[in-house]
């Protein structure tokens, strides 16, 4: 019982990304795989060099069948990096919808960390022009 997804597209600059999708102890619908996909797609945005991703998919083991909460874990492989998003919501939706906005901040640490490394004076030629 259970899925693995394995999708891979690619970008505006040519840069191919594989995502694997896992679903535990389950089978998720070509809906809920669309939403992920559609939402992971605009992490492109924030930074362009994604090579590749995983998400897990699981049922939080709950007191009832009826009420399970869900988990998603997402991992984003990057050009010398990696990022981590788990979070746990009432739907799949809304828990990727939550580790979207995670992964948007992350990102745009990494990014912001790359760029200090690749050009260390830019942050000191600013802060000295706004001293001035």
């Amino acid at each position: 019982m259970g899925k693995s997804l394995l999708i891979i597209y690619q970008f505006k600059q040519g840069v191919r990304m594989k995502l694997q999708v896992h679903s535990i102890h389950f089978d998720a619908d070509m809906k809920l795989l669309e939403f992920i996909q559609s939402k992971l797609n605009k992490l492109d945005m924030f930074y362009d060099r994604i090579t590749g991703g995983e998400v897990f998919l699981r049922l939080d083991k709950g007191d009832t069948k009826k009420v399970r909460s869900k988990m998603l874990e997402v991992k984003i492989n990057l050009p010398g990096g990696t990022l981590f998003v788990k979070e746990q919501a009432s739907t799949f939706e809304e828990a990727m919808d939550i580790a979207i906005e995670a992964l948007k901040v992350q990102l745009k640490k990494f990014k912001d960390k790359i760029q200090e490394k690749v050009n260390p004076t830019r942050n000191v030629l600013i802060s000295m022009a706004m001293e001035s």
